[in-house]
């Protein structure tokens, strides 16, 4: 198993590759792909906090700093808020293996409260993982896309506290509270 790390040197940012292929390589023992090769490319050059899975073999994760990036000290290097945002993307790779997900659409044909229902499953697995939970985070975001009722809470619950869905599942689950929502 190989993390490749890009740039190997950061100059705009005080990130140590080193310790972001320890991230990543706890993460990966964590979700059980002890022995895939993952490279991390992060855009040291935008302060903006975006992540993409851009190749699942090998798999690539392309990260911009921000999305690393500590906001209380800024340009530094996040442990907590790194692993948040690469644990999702290991866990949608992963999610991706399965069998339950090969009719899940490509990253950027998921409609936003797909993303967010995704999100909020990895994220809740994180949380088991015993990585600091961020629940009223994505409950606000789950909320935004489904609706600020008792049945998209209850929905959100199912989500995070799952142990395992398939993608079919997962999106039965948001359109059902979805569909709840109160008539305008």
């Amino acid at each position: 198993m190989t993390v490749t790390v890009t740039p190997e040197n950061f100059t705009m940012v005080n990130f140590d590759a080193d310790a972001i292929a320890g991230i990543t390589q706890k993460l990966l023992d964590q979700i059980g792909l002890p022995d895939l090769d993952v490279q991390i490319k992060v855009d040291e050059t935008s302060p903006l906090g975006r992540t993409h899975v851009t190749s699942l073999h090998p798999v690539v994760i392309e990260a911009e700093s921000g999305a690393l990036e500590d906001p209380k000290v800024p340009r530094g290097l996040s442990q907590h808020g790194a692993a948040d945002v690469l644990g999702r993307a290991l866990l949608r790779v992963a999610d991706r293996r399965e069998p339950g997900f090969a009719d899940a659409p490509a990253d950027a044909d998921l409609t936003l409260p797909q993303s967010v229902s995704w999100a909020v499953y990895a994220n809740g697995r994180l949380e088991r993982f015993g990585y600091p939970p961020q629940r009223q985070r994505w409950l606000y975001h789950f909320r935004n896309r489904h609706g600020f009722t008792d049945a998209a809470d209850a929905a959100f619950d199912r989500l995070w506290a799952g142990p395992s869905f398939t993608w079919a599942e997962i999106v039965a689950i948001s359109d059902d509270a979805i569909a709840r929502q109160p008539a305008a």
